[in-house]
Formats: structure tokens, C-alpha cells, sequence
């Protein structure tokens, strides 16, 4: 088995056409086909079914596609680990991030660490809490930043960066928008603007509110921060959001305005993998987020 046989044979898997894979591979469409075959060949079983020019896996070929998705990733951190072992200032970092924290937070950190390390690269990809999670987890990434730090996950190390704290979005007409805080009970009766069910920023406010007695009348949903501010900024409703959010300023007819009584605020921070070693340039940009925060942290007070 070789692993030219099995780049192929995941490229077809992946496009379930056989000629699609030869050109996203760059050789001719034969080329792949022979591969496949003498693939097939050597280990006696039918990894595709074909219908016309079109391919699907087998149940066999999914078990085996499965099997060298791990073992590509043992083979491609191999790699990796090689290189920075052998020059750390080049290589290259995963990261995850939530929309909460894609506007300031994660171009801010990375701005100020390619000042120092310019050659190190960067491949960022944006998701909910939870696929955050189980991407560091199932080595998709190799840290997230995050929000809330997660406290009960066992195959995840969490460490803190800083505190945010959530704050009320009002549209400038609103009867509370003059007010220099707002209490929390005072938004019992209003329409809310907020994320989809079952996304984290959603659970922490609803948490908050139902710590008061009242369920929050949800009137919009919007998947990003983005349209939620745009929804609150045409006076559809009002949205509790992380300051973070709001830190290059306010959608146009809008105002921010603090939540007192209680406080509601989520940790943010970066979640690495227990159980696997972090590469030499990851650890580098690690602890240089550590240390950013901290300095960044002393100097706001």
C-alpha cells in the first residue's frame, strides 16, 4: 500500500467523481483510476461502488476511509513536528474561533505576534462552541480561542485570558437608551435579539435571566454577531452581547449600555489538547497569548 494510493483514493471519496479528484489532484483522470484499482486489488475488497461517473464508498470504504483520515493526521503531524523541530520561527498554527471574537480579539493577538515572529503562518477557521471543542479534541485544530474557557472537559486544557463582560445593545429610540446601566430585571418584558438555541452565548444569557425568575422573549435570531447588531440596529429588539464585540464602536442607532444586578460576564480564553504534545511553534504562540493578555490586562488598569 502505498501513500500516493491513498491521497487518491481520499480525494475520490471526498468528490465522489473520479475525474473531479484527478484534476483537484493535478494528474490525469487514468492515473487515478489505476491507483484506485490496484488499491482495491491488494486489499481483495471493492472500496466504491460505481453508478456511471459517479462513485460512493462502500460500507467497507467508509471504514477504511476513517481508518487513513487518523492515519494521515498521525503522518501530517509527523511532518509538521519534523519542521518546526528544525526551525519553530516558520511554522505553521491551527486555529478555531468563534464570531465573537473574530473582529478583535484573534487579529488583534496575531497582529501583534507577527511583529515578532513574521514568517509563522496562520490557517483560522471560524465555529460554534462546540465544534471548537471537539476540533482541538479530534486534532482539527491546535488551540481555539474560546468563550467560556470549559471547565468539565477532560481531553481539553482550558487556560483563562481575560473576563468580558456582557452588556446591553439598545436601539438610540429605546425608553432605557439615556440610562448609564441598566439592571437585568428591568429587560424582563422586552423582545430579544439573540443566537440560534443550543449556541453558548445564548445559554449564558438565558441562564442569567431565568436566575431572575423570567424567560426571555426571544423575537429575532441571527447566527453572528454581526446580524444580530444589524437586527437590533433596525429596532426589531435588544441583545445582551460580549463588550469585546463592541470594542471598534456601535452599529449606527445604537447604544451600549452596561447590566448591573447581577453582573453577567464569560471567561475567554484557549483550549489546547490533553492528550497530545503541542508543536514548537504552537507552544510559541501559547505562551505568547498568555503573556499578551496579561500585559494587556495591566496596562487597562
Amino acid at each position: 500500500m502505498e501513500l500516493r494510493q491513498i491521497q487518491y483514493f481520499m480525494e475520490v471519496a471526498k468528490r465522489e467523481h473520479v475525474t473531479d479528484a484527478a484534476m483537484a489532484l493535478h494528474v490525469a483522470q487514468s492515473a487515478v483510476s489505476r491507483q484506485i484499482f490496484n488499491l482495491e486489488k491488494e486489499l481483495g475488497v471493492n472500496l466504491f461502488i460505481r453508478e456511471g461517473r459517479n462513485v460512493k464508498l462502500t460500507m467497507i470504504g467508509q471504514m477504511f476511509l476513517e481508518h487513513m483520515e487518523q492515519a494521515m493526521k498521525v503522518i501530517d503531524e509527523a511532518q509538521r513536528e519534523i519542521e518546526e523541530y528544525l526551525d519553530p520561527l516558520k511554522g505553521t498554527i491551527r486555529i478555531g474561533f468563534p464570531s465573537s471574537l473574530a473582529a478583535y480579539t484573534l487579529p488583534t493577538s496575531i497582529s501583534a505576534f507577527r511583529e515578532h515572529y513574521p514568517q509563522v503562518k496562520f490557517q483560522l477557521k471560524q465555529g460554534t462552541y462546540k465544534e471548537l471543542i471537539e476540533g482541538v479534541m479530534n486534532g482539527d485544530f491546535d488551540m481555539a480561542l474560546i468563550g467560556p474557557v470549559p471547565k468539565h472537559e477532560k481531553k481539553v486544557q482550558g487556560t483563562t485570558l481575560f473576563t468580558d463582560n456582557i452588556v446591553a445593545l439598545l436601539p438610540t429610540s429605546h425608553s432605557l437608551a439615556k440610562q448609564s446601566a441598566i439592571k437585568l430585571s428591568q429587560l424582563r418584558e422586552e423582545s430579544f435579539v439573540m443566537f440560534p438555541k443550543d449556541y453558548i452565548l445564548r445559554e449564558i444569557i438565558v441562564q442569567a435571566c431565568e436566575q431572575l425568575g423570567f424567560q426571555p422573549k426571544v423575537s429575532f435570531e441571527g447566527v453572528d454577531i454581526d446580524s444580530i447588531k444589524g437586527l437590533v440596529s433596525a429596532g426589531l429588539g435588544i441583545t445582551l452581547i460580549p463588550e469585546i464585540t463592541l470594542v471598534d464602536g456601535y452599529p449606527r442607532s445604537t447604544v451600549k449600555i452596561p447590566i448591573i444586578e447581577p453582573e453577567v460576564t464569560r471567561t475567554v480564553g484557549v483550549i489546547v489538547s490533553r492528550e497530545r504534545k503541542m508543536l514548537p511553534t504552537v507552544r510559541l504562540f501559547y505562551d505568547f497569548l498568555k503573556d499578551f493578555f496579561t500585559r494587556l490586562d495591566r496596562y487597562q488598569m
